[in-house]
């Protein structure tokens, strides 16, 4: 399989599991919120940034899929590696609120980084690509 191929696999992947995840927020934010890691969920007004959340995440894999879909490869490394923050930030924010270690790690970590690693994947095709790509005669003089 060559490394294009792994690539648009991982990235459909995240597509469809951030999509998934964020639309469940949004449909379901109460019974969600246990998933995430925080060990008390928001009360009373506080449940509208659950949706918040879910909303973030569908924006999210939109992003990822538009770029996809078009072509964009060397832009959506990037978004890879920006969007991988967020999941990063996920997990420090389960952290900072004495949440499970093993969801801060397990999930919102190995997200972020198996994000970050796809981003680089992807520079790295994309870099390979562009070496490769014949050079463009210069202008002659007429």
């Amino acid at each position: 399989m060559t490394l294009k191929k792994i690539n648009t696999v991982l990235t459909a992947a995240f597509i469809l599991f951030i999509l998934w995840f964020g639309t469940d927020f949004i449909l379901n934010p109460e019974t969600t919120a246990q998933g995430f890691g925080l060990p008390n969920p928001p009360s009373g007004d506080g449940g509208g940034f659950l949706i918040v959340k879910g909303i973030r995440d569908v924006v999210l894999a939109l992003v990822l899929a538009i770029l996809l879909v078009t072509g964009h490869r060397r832009a959506l490394a990037w978004v890879l590696l920006v969007e991988a923050t967020a999941a990063y930030g996920d997990m420090t924010t389960v952290f900072a609120h004495d949440g499970s270690a093993a969801t801060a790690l397990g999930i919102h970590g190995l997200t972020a980084t198996a994000m970050a690693v796809n981003g680089l994947l992807m520079m790295r095709e994309t870099r390979k690509g562009a070496a490769s790509a014949p050079a463009t005669p210069a202008l002659q003089p007429a």
